[in-house]
């Protein structure tokens, strides 16, 4: 048999959904990468598999199959449970009959937790940019009365002759200047980006070396993936993104324990619900002693900390940096190991696939 024309299925390899092709006999004869991704096997050997031995025989994709044959209309099953390796994953599958040589319906299959964890990361990130424009705008507010208390602090100064009552304006001009760089701090995330082409690792590597001054009993590992390519994106902002989330681990484990720095390639992403062939995976481990359950939800909103003495915008920042170059950070923790995932585009232009079902 022939396969399926490579022109008519080429477009089918950029899709963030898993899609197979099969024969009148069920064989599958094309599947994309997200396939591969999806069943953890190769084309090579999806290619010449029955769909039977590949997902079973559940009712509704066996009603799927046989409505879309049947009245040659586009049919969706939902809720699917199909059997990878010793996996269970629900998932939903619409089946559409084609028009391609040597295929005759084609598959497209989402699996739920993806398509629900997308809807989350979408309300999450709403949430987050309203809580970050509320203090960013909070900041402008609390700003200038700061100018003005700092200026009357010092007036009051020259006016006393007591040394002892100058100790008091003293403490109010500290104070203000602490209250002022804060509130920098909050404003200078939403500065505009200035991209160029950077390395990642001469990014890593940057930031490892202000973590060992900063923290010497700290060890820094390194695991990179050396062949990825250049990425496109503000320099400055991607070493202070990932500086915040490694000071932030050195911190938390009291100045000492050890921090991995990985890189590898990610392929087929979903990233602000667009769709990239390649994307760059950043993850920065620490051995310390996680992140207190309570916290792990809110730990990218700002203000929140888990330290007594800390200011809560590091991750934050870091977030904001990361979201500026269309990307996503994560963080899952556990006593003993708390990993921060970021992930960045490596293509200019994402390939449309807008609307994650």
């Amino acid at each position: 048999m022939n396969l399926p024309a490579p022109l008519a299925v080429g477009g089918l390899d950029l899709l963030s959904s898993a899609v197979v092709l099969v024969d009148e006999h069920r064989v599958v004869r094309y599947a994309n990468p997200s396939a591969e991704n999806l069943f953890a096997i190769s084309s090579r050997l999806l290619v010449g598999q029955s769909l039977k031995k590949l997902l079973g025989e559940p009712a509704g994709l066996v009603a799927a199959l046989n409505s879309a044959l049947a009245n040659q209309w586009s049919y969706t099953s939902h809720n699917i449970p199909i059997t990878l390796s010793s996996e269970t994953l629900h998932v939903d599958c619409t089946v559409t009959p084609v028009m391609l040589e040597g295929a005759q319906l084609l598959l497209e299959v989402r699996p739920i937790d993806q398509q629900l964890k997308a809807t989350r990361e979408e309300q999450l990130a709403q949430q987050q940019q309203a809580n970050r424009e509320l203090v960013r705008n909070l900041a402008h507010e609390i700003k200038n009365p700061l100018g003005g208390i700092r200026g009357s602090a010092q007036l009051l100064e020259r006016e006393l002759g007591n040394d002892q009552l100058k100790e008091y304006t003293r403490v109010i001009i500290e104070e203000v200047d602490r209250l002022q760089d804060l509130m920098q701090r909050l404003l200078s995330s939403h500065r505009a980006m200035q991209p160029t082409l950077v390395n990642i690792h001469e990014i890593l590597e940057r930031v490892r070396r202000l973590i060992h001054a900063e923290y010497p009993d700290v060890h820094v590992q390194r695991d990179y993936d050396t062949s990825l390519p250049d990425l496109t994106g503000d320099r400055e902002q991607l070493i202070q993104a990932v500086l915040n989330i490694a000071r932030n681990a050195a911190q938390a484990m009291h100045d000492k324990g050890e921090i991995i720095f990985s890189t590898r390639a990610a392929r087929q992403v979903i990233l602000a619900k667009k769709h990239y062939q390649l994307a760059l995976e950043v993850r920065v481990t620490d051995n310390g002693p996680g992140i207190p359950a309570h916290l792990q939800d809110k730990i990218f909103y700002p203000l929140v900390s888990g330290r007594e003495n800390g200011s809560g915008l590091g991750l934050t920042i870091a977030q904001s940096f990361v979201q500026q170059h269309g990307g996503t950070v994560e963080v899952t923790s556990r006593p003993g190991h708390t990993c921060f995932t970021l992930m960045l585009p490596l293509a200019l232009r994402p390939h449309t696939k807008e609307n994650i079902s």
